[in-house]
């Protein structure tokens, strides 16, 4: 079955490739609305993202994104290392199962070490009660070796960015798929020795005039955008104006941290620096009609509770500036 398209702003969350009828009761009771599913290429194909969509839309759930980690902040991918041409030929297979799929969206990064050194440290009962948490400081991760042996210039970064997207627009604009590139995180100008081109509002606008496709919009991440502080060329609003008022902003991961750079620490969606009501309302005013996602929340285990208590902050904020539109709010 197809799910009839769920118009304003939906909220999502992380399921596990082998569904479980657990996750299926988790969403419905919790009322989310979308799922983004991530996996590796030996367990993804058409028929698994299929099946996948076909068994969620039967309990009224969507498959927002069904993404593949071999191909999501990639270091093959951002620095050219050998195989750089395959891997490319299979990013635009997985547009194409995608949208032979049925499923129309997914999230990119052009980080290359995200996956290696330990920048972030985590600890415990910094946050909210006696939960971990990652921290990070900048000292102590510009301290790392070279995570790729050298350093690599932003140019470097810059031309495989764009021979990714000469092949992987054309492959989406075809598959109805649109890619939503998500900030580096942290938005930091080098890290491990490699440079980092989209950390600031000016370096997503180049990666967008680069693919020169609305099919290529942002996964647009508040908490990446809370780490760079007044460093990043526009605050969170001001990036929601600009790229959100252009239909450019598919998903957003809803997430605060407790101060910018150099030094912060993740926190809980409701403990941090960033007004979160602010940017509900801030997305509702440019008409957003993407998706929420829960990222990075601290201490969360198996039993999903920090998880649930940010989906349910969510969807209370989210009623909330939508009433205050209607001017139904309650006072």
């Amino acid at each position: 079955m197809n799910l009839a398209p769920l118009p304003g702003i939906k909220i999502g969350d992380r399921m596990s490739p082998d569904i479980s009828d657990r996750e299926i009761d988790f969403f419905q009771r919790m009322g989310i609305e979308c799922a983004s599913i991530w996996t590796t290429l030996e367990d993804a194909g058409r028929d698994t993202m299929l099946r996948a969509r076909e068994r969620l839309e039967r309990h009224g759930i969507r498959l927002w994104n069904y993404g593949l980690l071999d191909l999501h902040c990639d270091p093959t991918l951002v620095l050219g290392l050998p195989g750089f041409e395959r891997k490319i030929e299979r990013y635009v297979r997985y547009l194409e199962d995608l949208g032979a799929a049925g499923i129309g969206y997914t999230t990119y990064a052009h980080m290359a070490n995200i996956k290696m050194a330990p920048f972030y440290q985590t600890s415990v009962g910094r946050a909210r009660g006696a939960m971990p948490t990652r921290e990070f400081d900048l000292d102590i991760a510009l301290a790392e070796p070279n995570s790729h042996g050298r350093t690599y210039g932003e140019d470097e970064v810059w031309e495989t960015f764009a021979r990714l997207m000469a092949q992987a627009v054309p492959a989406a604009e075809r598959a109805g798929v649109r890619i939503g590139l998500h900030p580096d995180d942290p938005p930091v100008p080098v890290l491990g020795g490699v440079a980092r081109a989209l950390r600031s509002c000016e370096g997503m606008e180049r990666a967008l005039e680069i693919a020169g496709s609305p099919n290529v919009g942002l996964c647009f991440c508040v908490g990446t955008w809370a780490e760079g502080g007044d460093q990043l060329g526009l605050d969170i609003a001001g990036m929601i104006e600009r790229f959100g008022r252009r239909g450019r902003i598919f998903k957003v991961h809803f997430r605060n941290v407790d101060r910018p750079m150099p030094v912060f620490r993740e926190t809980m969606v409701d403990d941090g620096y960033v007004d979160m009501h602010a940017v509900m309302t801030s997305l509702r005013d440019v008409g957003f009609d993407g998706v929420l996602i829960p990222d990075h929340v601290p201490g969360d285990g198996a039993d999903k509770t920090n998880a649930a208590y940010t989906i349910g902050y969510m969807r209370a904020v989210r009623d909330r500036v939508l009433a205050e539109a209607s001017g139904k709010a309650g006072r």
